[in-house]
């Protein structure tokens, strides 16, 4: 794949803090590097043992450093550039205090809830309030723009087609079966949540709306040390959560480990409305609706861990390991009685159907990797390689009973026994090499392998009798394999950085139904450049302009035809014929003080992936992916981060967007759109001795995306915190949609059929949490690495 660039580029900013008296270096002093417009924090990092330090990945601007320790005296540098160059400072010398040199000075620092850099939003999720005891899905729905609808679809800035990392790995599931996973994943082992809507090159093409990347927590500790924590919940079922993290970092030597056990209910609840319609004489006649009340109790049960070490063969190579596993099982019930009528308005019958579903899924990954710099100068090039392997198992039997309570017809039972295997290798390797003319190169390249194995028998009892139902039993394999490579260029001219990047990707992908013979067979080679220009105006204007192609691949469980009995008149399936989507995507952006920035999109999507409902027969209906013809996209973002007391801050996001759809489907024609806005505002609250609060908010318009209507939701969220043992331990308090407001309400209409549905969860949860942290207190830099199958891991999953 040739890469695309970054919206904005990245650099290195080092040097070293030393003492003024003995003019060695100074260990563990806290180095932060400051917006200069406003001396606001952007990251913060501790020297090691000879004084030195490093900011990776700071992005273009102006900026100040800062250097403290105790027994010293604070010093600050002068303000300097950031461009495509990495920069080294001058050394910051700190002079001795007496103030403070017989004295304990404790410094406390934390980082913003919510950063908007240039090219991405980060939330800083290891300091919420409202994140404790709650699930990954539960802080997402929080973000800045970003949405789940009701068949679980993540959207960023109203698109759906988003990229999630975890750890820099893609996760293998869309839909359903990513928000399942979302769910069972902890947010107390979250450290941030960067949302990426216009991604730099080293990232994979895949993602039209961008990418989510959720980075874990790492301890940055020196020594042996750790941390404890345990919540329980409550709605109307429990939800407990509990685990630990372990450790151990030495000169040469730094392993980690951590275990996390949830166990959850949760109940869920959706009413559905269908008319059905014979459009045949050229008037829409009624033959036919439904009315479908349904309830379901899930419980899960997770055991999750992760465990690994980085050695560090020299001072510029390490080498280092992961592995992590995860699993997951838990029975559900879920309840559906429907009435059925004709198209005079009768009852034609009612029947209750029952279905018991037994659910287990794990996965395990392992990463390698390897980390070079070339010198010791901030100017050295690096080389980065990682080799990936990932296995992901499941098992679902579902077992369905209906019983008919008008006509005279004798009641079956429908069971589902499901089992998948999928298998994920990948390798990558990355150069970054620093040219003359302040010019930087940046290449790479990677290969990947999917297989997947999926195996479905479906039985239907009738009285005593009982035969393989053929229209649903199916075994699905698929293979998928991927080359790609990328090249990128940065140049700094004065006030002006340009970027020009390409990203060339060859898939060749084998998809095959064991029953009925049905095969296909899809090779093609895509290219997807990129470029950037960025200027900067004055000390408090900045303009950036972004151009690049991407694609959003279908998941192997979009792909897979397999059915998922919903209830007796609604199934899920995949769809084989469904192609990649590609669009353009165009912003401009303008940054006032490094703070306020407001920013002009636009894409034109090609045959976009949508989920729809369509139906099949005069009474049934599935749910499955398909390809219109064409969506664009316009949109205007507003961020503006207030500080209205030293004790109160708050961050506000606005988008304002139109999507226009075109295309055909279940004999209705399609081109409608309409204006929409998603509202977020957080506010944090720091107190004295240890307080503080946070208040989260939230609201979406209306919009139509696709063939479905969606009326305006909203919520309110809001947490308390208190700090005790000297820091070492942590209480929260929180209650999510205080006002039980997230609840879907939402219209699909064809020609010949009409759905209103209206869904809600007990999304309404009141959580206590208490985090103990232990061992030493001494921090250093880490060294973070991303594993090579992030490409593949997203798309292993369901529709």
């Amino acid at each position: 794949m040739l890469a695309g660039f970054s919206a904005t580029a990245q650099s290195r900013v080092s040097g070293t803090v030393r003492s003024a008296d003995a003019g060695t270096g100074i260990e563990y002093a806290t180095v932060t590097l400051h917006r200069a417009a406003d001396s606001a924090m952007v990251k913060t990092e501790f020297s090691d043992a000879q004084g030195a330090f490093r900011f990776e990945q700071a992005t273009q601007g102006r900026y100040l450093v800062s250097a403290a320790q105790v027994g010293f005296v604070r010093t600050w540098s002068g303000p300097f550039e950031v461009t495509t160059q990495n920069y080294t400072l001058p050394a910051l010398v700190l002079k001795s205090s007496q103030a403070t040199a017989l004295k304990e000075v404790t410094v406390i620092g934390q980082k913003p809830l919510y950063e908007r850099l240039a090219d991405r939003t980060v939330v800083n999720v290891e300091g919420s309030a409202l994140a404790a005891g709650n699930t990954t899905l539960d802080v997402l729905n929080r973000a800045p723009g970003v949405t789940v609808d009701g068949s679980d679809n993540l959207a960023l800035r109203g698109r759906q087609g988003v990229l999630v990392l975890i750890d820099g790995k893609r996760q293998p599931m869309t839909g359903t079966e990513l928000a399942d996973y979302l769910r069972a994943l902890p947010a107390d082992q979250l450290k941030s949540i960067e949302l990426i809507t216009n991604p730099p090159a080293k990232y994979d093409a895949q993602g039209g709306a961008g990418i989510i990347a959720i980075n874990l927590k790492k301890d940055q500790r020196q020594g042996t040390n750790g941390s404890a924590n345990a919540s329980y919940g409550r709605s109307q079922y429990d939800k407990f959560t509990g685990g630990f993290s372990l450790n151990s970092r030495r000169k040469e030597l730094n392993t980690f480990g951590s275990y996390t056990y949830t166990n959850r209910e949760g109940l869920g609840k959706l009413d559905i409305y269908r008319d059905f319609f014979d459009n045949s004489t050229g008037s829409q006649v009624l033959i036919g609706s439904s009315d479908q009340q349904n309830s379901s109790i899930s419980r899960s049960k997770t055991h999750s861990g992760r465990a690994g070490f980085d050695y560090n063969f020299s001072e510029r190579t390490v080498v280092g390991a992961a592995f992590s596993g995860l699993s997951n099982k838990g029975p559900g019930l879920a309840r559906n009685q429907t009435t059925l009528f004709d198209g005079t308005g009768t009852i034609a019958d009612v029947y209750n159907a029952n279905t018991n579903r037994d659910f287990r899924s794990a996965n395990g990954t392992a990463n390698l990797n390897f980390k070079h710099t070339f010198a010791d100068s901030a100017n050295s090039g690096e080389l980065t390689a990682d080799v990936d392997y990932a296995r992901y198992t499941l098992d679902r039997l579902q077992e369905q009973r209906t019983e008919y309570l008008l006509q005279e017809r004798i009641g079956n039972l429908l069971v589902g026994d499901q089992e998948g295997d999928l298998a994920i290798m990948s390798a990558k390797a990355d150069l970054i090499q620093p040219l003359p003319r302040k010019t930087r190169l940046e290449a790479g390249a990677k290969i990947s392998r999917v297989t997947s194995d999926n195996d479905v028998v479906f039985r239907n009892t009738e009285g005593s009798v009982t035969t393989i139902d053929f229209n649903r039993t199916n075994r699905f394999k698929y293979e998928e394999n991927i080359g790609a490579a990328y090249l990128n260029l940065n140049r700094t001219l004065a006030k002006t950085s340009l970027q020009a990047g390409l990203r060339v990707e060859q898939t060749k992908a084998i998809g095959r139904q064991v029953v009925g013979d049905s095969s296909f067979r899809r090779n093609y080679a895509q290219l997807f450049p990129s470029a950037a220009l960025k200027r900067t105006l004055s000390d408090k204007h900045e303009m950036n302009l972004t151009l690049s192609r991407r694609i959003n691949r279908p998941s192997y469980g979009q792909l897979n035809p397999f059915r998922i009995i919903i209830n007796p008149t609604t199934s899920g399936a995949g769809n084989p014929n469904l192609l990649p989507e590609t669009s353009y995507n165009l912003e401009l952006s303008h940054t006032f003080k490094q703070k306020f920035t407001s920013t002009l999109s636009y894409s034109r999507t090609d045959q976009p992936i949508i989920g729809v409902v369509q139906p099949e027969t005069d009474s049934t209906v599935v749910s499955t992916s398909v390809n219109l013809s064409r969506q664009d996209y316009y949109a205007l973002t507003l961020t503006a981060p207030l500080e209205i007391k030293k004790w109160w801050q708050i961050y506000n996001n606005a988008v304002f967007y139109y999507s226009r759809f075109v295309g055909d489907l279940a004999g209705t024609s399609l081109d409608k759109g309409r204006p929409a806005f998603n509202i977020t505002s957080n506010s944090t609250f720091t107190f004295e001795k240890g307080w503080g609060a946070e208040l989260n908010t939230s609201f979406q318009s209306g919009e139509q995306y696709g063939f479905l209507r969606v009326k305006p939701n909203g919520q309110a969220s809001l947490g308390i915190q208190k700090s005790v043992w000297d820091r070492k331990g942590n209480i929260k308090l929180s209650v999510s949609d205080l006002f039980y407001t997230r609840k879907v309400r939402a219209v699909s209409a064809y020609d010949n059929y009409v759905e209103r549905f209206y869904q809600r969860q007990d999304s309404r949860v009141a959580t206590l949490s208490f985090t103990y942290r232990f061992g030493n207190d001494k921090l250093a830099p880490t060294r973070r690495r991303q594993g090579g199958a992030e490409d593949e891991k997203r798309r292993a999953g369901g529709s």
